[in-house]
C-alpha cells in the first residue's frame, strides 16, 4: 500500500500581492505528517510533499508529476478553506495524467462541508470527516466504505456519507508526527519574529478539540470534545526533536493547553526536572490560569503566553466570545510579567458589529495592555463557523475561498464604506503597535538578547519592507 500525502500552498498573504508570510512564520503541517507517521506504523509506504515550501507553480508540477511516476494507491490532501481549491487543481492536473488515480481529501474545510465536498467537486473519489487516521487506513485496506465511519464516498453515482466517528483515537497510542519526512525540517521551518528564545524551534500539538463555542472558530473536525496527551508523552515528544534535530523550543499549538490544569502542572513538574534545556509557548484562556498555575508555568520552562482577546470593546466581544473580561485579562497581562514570561494578545477585524468606535477601543487596548507581540487577524467567516450562517445580516459578504486566510478583509460591516478604508484602520494600528517608542525599546531588547531574531531580519530584509509597504496605511489613503 503507497499513498502521497500533500500539503498545498494555497492563498497566505494579501490578495494580488507576492507571498511573503513564510519569511515570517512557517509551521510543520502536524496534522498530516501525523497522519503520515500513523501510516507508516501500520505498514504503509508514505511520502509526504509540503507546496508551501515550493514558491514557484512549475516547481510544485514537477513534484506533481514525481507522485504520478510513483504511482501511489491512494493521493491524500489536507486543507483550510484558502488552500482547497489549491488542492482541487492539483487533483485536476493528476486526473488529467491518469483519471483511474483515486484522490482523498481531509481537513478542517472539507469537514465543514460534508457530503457537499465531493457533490460539487467531481473529481474527489473520498473525504474524511473529522480525524482522519482511522478511516485513511481503512480506505487503504479496501474495506467496503459504507462501514469506514467518518467517510463521504461515492456509490453508483451518488454520494454517501457514512456518519460520523464515533471510535476516537487515544491520543497517546499515536506515535510522534513524521518530522523526518519533511524536506528540509527543522531549518526550513520558523517560529514566529520575536516569539522564541531560540532559533532553533518547532510546533507541537498535544490536544485535539475546545469545548467553548465562539462565533469565529469552525470546530467541524472534532466538535466541542477535548482530548489530550499525557503529560509524559508531551516530554516524550519534546525530547525526541531535542536529540534529532536539537530544537530546544517548542510553542505548543493547543486550542487551550490549560484546560486540562492536572496535566499542564505534571507536564511543568516534568519538564523541570529534565536535564534538558527545553522552553515552550503555549495558549491560555481567562479562567483557565491563574497565579499558581503561572508558576507552575515558568518553572517548566514557558517563555511567552498567548491570550485570544479578540476585540478591545467589551460589548462587541460579548456577542463573540462569552466569559471573557477585558479588565481580567490586563490583570492576567501583568501577572504572566510578573512571573517573568512574555505575553502575546491575539485579536480580530471586522466581526460582524464592528464599527470604527469598536476597532479604536481594540487599537487603544492593544496599546495599554502592554502585550510583547499581538496578532491582528482580519475576520474570516469560516464555512463551519457559526458566524457564517447568519453573516449577511451584519453586512456586505461576497464569498471567496481563496481569499478566507485572515490577511484579506472579506467581510464588509454595515458601520464601515469600504474595504479600503477598514485596512487603512488596519494599517494604523499594527503601524502604532510596531512603531511606538516603547515597542522600540522592547524589539531592540529582544533583537539584543535574543540575536537570532536580528540574524532573521537582516536575512529577509527586503521581503520585510514590502510587507510593511503592502500593510502600511499610506498605501490605502483616499
Amino acid at each position: 500500500m503507497k499513498i502521497a500525502l500533500i500539503h498545498p500552498t494555497g492563498s497566505n498573504w494579501l490578495n494580488g500581492e507576492k507571498d511573503v508570510s513564510s519569511v515570517f512564520n512557517r509551521m510543520a503541517p502536524i496534522g498530516l505528517i501525523s497522519l503520515a507517521a500513523y501510516l507508516d506504523r501500520e505498514g504503509v509506504e508514505v511520502k509526504v510533499y509540503d507546496f508551501f515550501g515550493i514558491p514557484d507553480e512549475t516547481g510544485r508540477l514537477l513534484k506533481v508529476d514525481q507522485i504520478i511516476r510513483w504511482k501511489p494507491d491512494l493521493v491524500g490532501f489536507t486543507s483550510t478553506t484558502s488552500s482547497f481549491l489549491d488542492a482541487y487543481r492539483i487533483t485536476e492536473y493528476i486526473k488529467k495524467k491518469n483519471r483511474d488515480q483515486k484522490v482523498i481529501f481531509g481537513g478542517v474545510h472539507i469537514s465543514s462541508l460534508g457530503a457537499k465536498s465531493i457533490e460539487q467537486f467531481p473529481l474527489i473519489d473520498y473525504a474524511v470527516i473529522g480525524e482522519g487516521e482511522l478511516a485513511t487506513m481503512a480506505v487503504l485496506e479496501g474495506k467496503n466504505p459504507a462501514t469506514i465511519q467518518g467517510l463521504v464516498y461515492r456509490d453508483n453515482g451518488d454520494v454517501k456519507f457514512s456518519g460520523h466517528r464515533t471510535d476516537l483515537v487515544e491520543l497517546d497510542t499515536l506515535p510522534f508526527p513524521a518530522y523526518h519526512m519533511l524536506e528540509g525540517f527543522p531549518k526550513e521551518y520558523k517560529l514566529p519574529l520575536f516569539n522564541s528564545p531560540s532559533g532553533k524551534g518547532a510546533t507541537i500539538i498535544s490536544s485535539r478539540g475546545c469545548p467553548y463555542i465562539c462565533s469565529y472558530c469552525d470546530r467541524s473536525v472534532y466538535g466541542r470534545s477535548f482530548r489530550s496527551n499525557s503529560a509524559e508523552y508531551i516530554l516524550t515528544h519534546m525530547v525526541e526533536l531535542h536529540k534529532k534535530y536539537g530544537i530546544n523550543h517548542f510553542n505548543i499549538y493547543d486550542d487551550l493547553f490549560t484546560l486540562k490544569r492536572k496535566r499542564v502542572e505534571e507536564f511543568c513538574e516534568l519538564l523541570a526536572k529534565s536535564p534538558y534545556p527545553l522552553s515552550f509557548n503555549c495558549a491560555a484562556r481567562i479562567g483557565h490560569v491563574d497565579r499558581d498555575l503561572l508558576r507552575h508555568l515558568k518553572r517548566g520552562g514557558c517563555w511567552m503566553i498567548s491570550l485570544g482577546v479578540e476585540s478591545g470593546d467589551q460589548e462587541l466581544l460579548n456577542l463573540h466570545k462569552t466569559g471573557v473580561d477585558l479588565n481580567e485579562v490586563k490583570e492576567m497581562v501583568d501577572m504572566i510579567h510578573s512571573e517573568g514570561m512574555h505575553v502575546k494578545g491575539l485579536f480580530i477585524m471586522g466581526l460582524p458589529g464592528e464599527t470604527e468606535r469598536t476597532i479604536r477601543n481594540t487599537q487603544k487596548y492593544i496599546q495599554e495592555a502592554g502585550f510583547d507581540d499581538m496578532n491582528l487577524a482580519k475576520f474570516a467567516p469560516f464555512p463551519g463557523s457559526p458566524s457564517h450562517a447568519t453573516i449577511q445580516e451584519y453586512g456586505e459578504y461576497t464569498e471567496d475561498w481563496n481569499t478566507l486566510n485572515c490577511m484579506n478583509f472579506v467581510f464588509l460591516p454595515r458601520a464601515f464604506k469600504s474595504f479600503r478604508e477598514m485596512n487603512r484602520i488596519y494599517g494604523e494600528i499594527v503601524q502604532e503597535f510596531y512603531t511606538s517608542p516603547k515597542a522600540k525599546r522592547r524589539f531592540v531588547y529582544f533583537m539584543v538578547r535574543y540575536p537570532h531574531n536580528l540574524m532573521m531580519i537582516l536575512k529577509n530584509l527586503r521581503s520585510m519592507l514590502a510587507a510593511k509597504k503592502q500593510l502600511s496605511p499610506e498605501t490605502y489613503q483616499n
